[in-house]
């Protein structure tokens, strides 16, 4: 399919999934869910630009750092990240009681409201999956739940377009969205159905970049052991997952890593809850932190969360300054104490971007 080709179909989507006037007699959300919406306005600040869709990742490197994470305990506590859905693999793995995903897009809210609402759909991975990417539901659900991540690949490559609209289910999180918001939603939605898994991470205005990872194979993914690690690579995991969502445990928030009040307040939060940061996921935004001058503003917020002695950063390079392990990979992983950070930066010895390579 050209490009021009695949607009259009994303277009054609977009006005087919788009939101429709309501009754004016339909009954407000439920309080659980209500309550779900004001978490995300106490804990978010004032929306940032970046120039990325950022509908999956472009780290195929992602799950490289799963053993390392779990010969140093990782465990529980809260778990925090930036952008879409490869969190969900390493909340999988880590199984915090909590995790709140801060950032500066409040497109990426939006995104996750659709996650949410496709979980809250899903009673197994490969339906999740059928929705996600708008194809046919297989029948006999429970003959999927043990299959490998590859029959489920196999399965959406050839099934048929079956789109299905989310909006009841996005409408039931309780979070208040505008007609732009809805159709927003409905765009990203769209690209998913018209892209399937070959979709690609997509930077505004230009086409995807050969080497970014396609959806496909992010989910076919291994982490340094060679395992297949994507949280759809498991029944379990897209359950615990599951469970999660379903009481509000994964809370999208808007918010800038060095920005005033959106990680502040998540460490009250934390720290309400009589909990400590587990791992957090902060890909590559250091770089950008440090070219905004940032950076610092970033450390005192680290320094507000409360962490104990197995609380990490994992973090993402790319470029020059990525350690690759593979050499499909454009990009390399990285966990670091938080501790240490602090500590580091403390003494003087994290002054730069690269300081954080060594």
């Amino acid at each position: 399919m050209t490009w021009s080709a695949r607009s259009a179909a994303i277009i054609t989507l977009c006005v087919a999934l788009a939101p429709q006037p309501r009754p004016q007699s339909q009954a407000p959300p439920p309080a659980r869910a209500s309550a779900f919406a004001a978490q995300i306005a106490s804990l978010s600040e004032a929306p940032g630009y970046f120039d990325t869709d950022n509908l999956i990742s472009n780290e195929r490197s992602y799950l490289q750092v799963l053993p390392d994470l779990q010969r140093r305990n990782v465990r529980g506590g809260v778990y925090l990240g930036v952008g879409p859905d490869q969190n969900f693999s390493y909340i999988a793995d880590v199984r915090p009681a909590l995790a709140i995903i801060v950032d500066v897009r409040r497109d990426n809210m939006l995104l996750h409201l659709l996650f949410k609402a496709l979980f809250a759909a899903s009673r197994t991975r490969i339906e999740y999956l059928a929705l996600l990417t708008g194809r046919a539901v297989p029948a006999a659900l429970d003959e999927w739940r043990q299959a490998p991540i590859e029959r489920l690949v196999a399965y959406i490559d050839n099934a048929k377009a079956a789109p299905r609209r989310m909006d009841d289910a996005i409408a039931r999180t309780g979070v208040p969205l505008s007609e732009e918001d809805r159709a927003t939603i409905a765009r990203f939605h769209g690209r998913f159905i018209a892209d399937g898994l070959s979709l690609q991470f997509q930077s505004t205005g230009r086409p995807p970049q050969a080497y970014n990872p396609t959806f496909r194979d992010l989910l076919r993914e291994t982490d340094a052991s060679g395992r297949q690690a994507n949280y759809l690579a498991s029944e379990d995991a897209f359950l615990f997952l599951k469970d999660l969502q379903a009481r509000d445990l994964i809370v999208p928030v808007t918010g800038d890593l060095s920005g005033p009040s959106a990680v502040a307040a998540i460490g009250r939060l934390i720290a309400n809850r009589r909990e400590r940061v587990s791992a957090f996921y902060v890909s590559n935004v250091e770089f950008y932190l440090f070219s905004a001058g940032t950076f610092p503003r970033f450390v005192a917020n680290l320094e507000r969360l409360p962490r104990g002695e197995h609380s990490v950063l994992i973090r993402s390079f790319f470029g020059r300054f990525a350690a690759r392990a593979r050499p499909s990979d454009a990009s390399s992983q990285q966990i670091q104490p938080v501790a240490e950070l602090l500590r580091e930066y403390a003494a003087g010895r994290i002054r730069s971007y690269a300081d954080l390579t060594r």
